[in-house]
């Protein structure tokens, strides 16, 4: 246990203190969705909590989940979930990014029940929204129909209703985002190129990442984009995004722009220093 005037373990480079109880754990987490099984891990920090909660939401089709980020929450005193939606990675069901929508708003509001909170020591009422690519979508998405979420991150956020409107206006681009979709369906089941291009552009301006400002302008949101980014370009999917929110004077907006790839290869601790800093602000930690 830390004495007294001890400095609290960095939670990026340290473990947390010996002693705590119950310990930390990673217990698998099953959440029913539109009658598909969802799979996913718990990461449980040591001690009685309650614990604030954050869900962590992966992209398309999800070979980056940020389990580095879940680990680093853990020991910032987050519980952290990352599971995966219908469709995807052994689960039933089809993909689709309605599916992602719903299955996202389905493990926020599980997680949020009297039930399973008291039985993973969550405090259902500090839950926050994490995502990285179309999981940022997600997550913005997601805060904006739900009042609940107390916080919500958009890291390297791909912004399906301002790709909706480049392919309606560009046929040679929609034909690549159709190809560049193709090519990562092996994990997927029940979509295609086409399919998810096609959904995109029947949603439209209701997909627009900018449009939700109005509905995110109580709650604290955190924007992060990525200056070598070849899959959301900052000039597309970012800085538009930060301009109305800017304009819509979110008191609580907190914006930038990492210089690293889509997967932020080689700023990993700074993204998770930021979004740590930022949740505990927000949200604030249990440690």
């Amino acid at each position: 246990m830390l004495d007294a005037g001890e400095p609290t373990p960095d939670p990026v480079a340290a473990d947390p203190a010996d002693g705590l109880l119950p310990p930390a754990s990673t217990p698998p987490l099953r959440v029913l969705s539109a009658g598909q099984t969802l799979l996913g891990l718990l990461h449980l920090p040591p001690g009685p909590g309650p614990h604030p909660l954050v869900v962590l939401l992966h992209g398309f089709p999800g070979n980056e989940r940020n389990f580095d980020l879940a680990q680093a929450l853990r020991r910032a005193g987050y519980a952290a979930v990352v599971f995966h939606y219908r469709g995807s990675w052994g689960v039933g069901g089809t993909y689709s990014w309605r599916h992602v929508l719903e299955d996202s708003a389905r493990v926020v509001a599980a997680l949020r029940e009297p039930d399973t909170a008291a039985r993973h020591r969550l405090a259902p009422e500090r839950v926050a929204v994490v995502g990285h690519s179309v999981g940022g979508f997600a997550a913005l998405m997601t805060a904006a129909v739900d009042p609940q979420v107390c916080a919500v991150a958009s890291v390297a956020g791909f912004d399906l209703g301002a790709v909706a409107v480049r392919c309606r206006t560009d046929p040679a681009g929609r034909a690549a985002f159709v190809t560049a979709f193709d090519q990562e369906l092996l994990p997927l089941r029940g979509t295609s190129g086409e399919a998810l291009v096609s959904e995109m552009e029947s949603a439209g301006a209701e997909w627009s990442l900018a449009r939700l400002a109005p509905r995110l302008a109580d709650r604290p949101v955190l924007l992060i984009g990525t200056g070598r980014d070849d899959v959301a370009p900052v000039q597309i999917h970012h800085e538009p995004v930060v301009a109305a929110y800017r304009s819509h004077a979110l008191p609580r907006l907190e914006h930038q722009v990492f210089m690293t790839d889509h997967s932020l290869s080689d700023c990993r601790v700074a993204l998770a220093r930021t979004v740590i800093d930022f949740l505990d602000r927000s949200v604030g930690a249990a440690r």
